[in-house]
């Protein structure tokens, strides 16, 4: 009889995707708002769910407080980041700095090759959006912006600008489910393109477009804040 022995460097990888899988799983269920901003990641509750091992949880549960979007205090365990207004508005912030500067930088009009990359995107999540596929949804347009963002031409400042991103994944709860909102967002994505493909005359307003885009979400979520929390901006 033959034994097939799975070599270490194969089984780590294995792991390593396995952690990967459970925290584009959690992140889409925060973004999604099925797991709500101080909402306690037992665990046990994850190795039950997911089927595997506590050391990959563990892994996974480390990368999403990487990500700022899990935090773990002394003795409680991981949670769904609770953001504070304060928090939220720094955060915006250097978002609003970091996206100006790449869109200040990069070439209008963009390359074909990118502009087709965007309008396929483009097209796919407006169909998610149509079918309700909010998965799918938040999936295509996180790809959408990766891609805009690179074509600065500076990676650092594209991946700067990715993890501001992943920090207000919870604020992105309260308007993706939003049918007026996401066809805005749609509309929103359509107009982008349509800059990108003009000159440098079309630079203001391109940032101009992509500073409003943001608005919404963040609006709707300081607007619950303030419901949960009034009086009390700062709690976290």
């Amino acid at each position: 009889m033959k034994f097939i022995m799975r070599s270490a460097p194969a089984a780590k990888d294995s792991e390593a995707s396995s952690a990967a899988a459970i925290v584009q799983r959690l992140e889409e269920e925060i973004a999604l708002g099925l797991l709500r901003p101080r909402e306690r990641l037992v665990e046990d509750d994850l190795l039950n769910r997911f089927g595997t091992k506590r050391h990959v949880i563990r892994q996974a549960l480390f990368d999403l407080e990487a990500m700022g979007i899990v935090v773990r205090p002394p003795n409680r365990g991981a949670v769904v980041r609770d953001l504070s207004s304060a928090e939220i508005e720094q955060i915006y912030f250097v978002r609003e700095l970091l996206e100006r500067a790449a869109m200040e930088v990069m070439p209008l009009p963009a390359a074909p090759a990118l502009i087709a990359t965007l309008t396929e995107l483009h097209e796919r999540h407006s169909k998610a959006a149509r079918d309700g596929r909010l998965r799918e949804v938040f999936r295509l347009n996180l790809e959408f912006h990766k891609q805009l963002f690179d074509a600065c031409g500076n990676a650092q400042l594209s991946d700067a600008i990715q993890q501001f991103a992943f920090k207000s994944h919870a604020v992105r709860s309260c308007t993706i489910g939003e049918p007026k909102l996401l066809a805005k967002v749609c509309d929103e994505h359509a107009r982008m393109i349509k800059l990108m493909r003009g000159d440098e005359r079309n630079r203001d307003a391109l940032i101009k477009l992509a500073s409003e885009h943001k608005r919404p979400a963040k609006q709707a979520y300081l607007q619950t804040l303030r419901r949960i929390e009034p009086g009390d901006d700062t709690a976290g």
